[in-house]
């Protein structure tokens, strides 16, 4: 087992304080908007040996696959690592994104390969060949927009702000009256992506009518019965004014997780994480395709070849309890599970539920990791990479410990 070191990425969105307060540590005074935990090539964390050489993880994986991995884990997912934990903490919105499939991911970092487009430049849609499903844990209360409501709840939202408009004297923005004709179509599939095209592709009709709607919810116009959805764009028009995200988050479902509940976000659902600190597993990709909300690289094509049109509820993820009382959270992708453990004083040790690697991150008191062949302490904020040919691993309190402690680990879902 090796402890390792995570690389902290300060994203302009992130708290300056959530991460450090969670693991205990000063607070550096920047943005600290996620800590990376795995071998991603982008920011691999670093493996501590025995004898205090370092060594990036990724590296060490590339050393000794089958020793590393496992063969399961070989066969399924190749030489790598096949999943990417983070610690993600944000204070502002995030960028208005949906991630490929695994077809389409591979398909367009070939295209963009042979196009000679740099790995690293700012247009780069794909910067791998994997897919990137996800799912979040929430530690504090979380908001994000996850997935389409159905038109018709969309719909009576963007009536109701017509209405408003009217009421005030102010003429109803052409755009506006388009989407509530989009939204009445038929088919819930062409509605959506015709409401969503017309936003995203508007450009000055669509932010000006951001700040007439901005203006007269401002002064004083009625935000029931659509308080959440209203309050929330109030919110993103705040952070990024005029955006056609802003609009576009009517079209989403608003969701409000409370600390222990769990979503999981599959290829094709468009989605934007708002507020809020959780434990972030995903396969190891960073591929993401932006909608909005952000000064980054847009690509409204290549996004519309992508998001799924398709009102869905929200995809949760109910824990499944075991024998020894460790919570496993299952989504349905092979790549990742996450289990937390949570241990008293004097508890007896818990069996880590692991499918080839893992790693894990304790965010209260400090445990004693054990194997056939080797231990490792891990205090409050430590990280760990455990090698598949540590299994078994037991997970115990710490001797004379007086706090619960509690941890977090993520391995493959093979197995399940």
């Amino acid at each position: 087992m090796y402890q390792i070191e995570n690389v902290l990425r300060p994203y302009a969105w992130g708290s300056t304080t959530a991460i450090a307060g969670l693991l205990g540590r000063p607070a550096s005074g920047s943005p600290e908007a996620e800590m990376w935990i795995g071998a991603h090539p982008d920011s691999p964390s670093t493996a501590i040996h025995p004898n205090g050489v370092t060594q990036p993880l990724n590296a060490l994986i590339e050393s000794d696959p089958q020793r590393v991995l496992g063969s399961e884990s070989l066969a399924e997912f190749g030489p790598r690592l096949p999943f990417l934990a983070k610690l993600l903490a944000a204070e502002k919105p995030l960028s208005l994104q949906v991630h490929p499939s695994l077809e389409q991911a591979r398909e367009g970092f070939a295209r963009e390969n042979a196009a000679g487009i740099p790995a690293d430049a700012a247009n780069r849609n794909y910067r791998d060949d994997n897919h990137k499903p996800e799912m979040i844990f929430a530690l504090t209360p979380f908001k994000a927009l996850c997935g389409f409501r159905s038109p018709a709840a969309s719909r009576s939202i963007f009536e109701h702000l017509a209405h408003v408009l009217d009421s005030a004297a102010v003429e109803v923005p052409p755009v506006l009256k388009a989407v509530i004709s989009d939204l009445g179509e038929t088919d819930q599939s062409s509605a959506l992506k015709a409401a969503f095209s017309r936003l995203i592709q508007g450009g000055r009709q669509v932010s000006d009518a951001i700040d007439e709607i901005v203006a007269v919810l401002s002064a004083g116009a009625p935000l029931e019965p659509h308080r959440e959805a209203l309050a929330a764009m109030l919110d993103v028009n705040e952070a990024f004014p005029g955006d056609p995200g802003v609009l576009i988050s009517l079209l989403l479902n608003h969701l409000s997780l409370e600390p222990g509940e769990v979503v999981y976000l599959p290829a094709g659902n468009i989605h934007a994480y708002l507020h809020g600190l959780g434990v972030e597993v995903m396969a190891s990709s960073d591929n993401v395709l932006r909608g909005g909300l952000t000064p980054k690289h847009v690509d409204v094509p290549e996004l519309l070849r992508t998001v799924r049109f398709e009102a869905l509820g929200v995809p949760r993820v109910e824990a499944t309890g075991t024998e020894f009382g460790q919570e496993l959270y299952r989504p349905p992708f092979k790549e990742f599970q996450l289990q937390r453990i949570e241990l008293d004083p004097g508890s007896e040790p818990v069996p880590l539920a692991q499918a080839g690697p893992a790693v894990v991150v304790v965010v209260s008191g400090s445990v004693m990791l054990d194997s056939p062949k080797s231990d490792l302490l891990l205090q409050r904020g430590g990280a760990a990479f455990i090698p598949d040919i540590e299994a078994p691993v037991n997970v115990h309190p710490v001797q004379g410990a007086t706090e619960t402690s509690i941890a977090f680990a993520v391995t493959t879902g093979l197995g399940n």
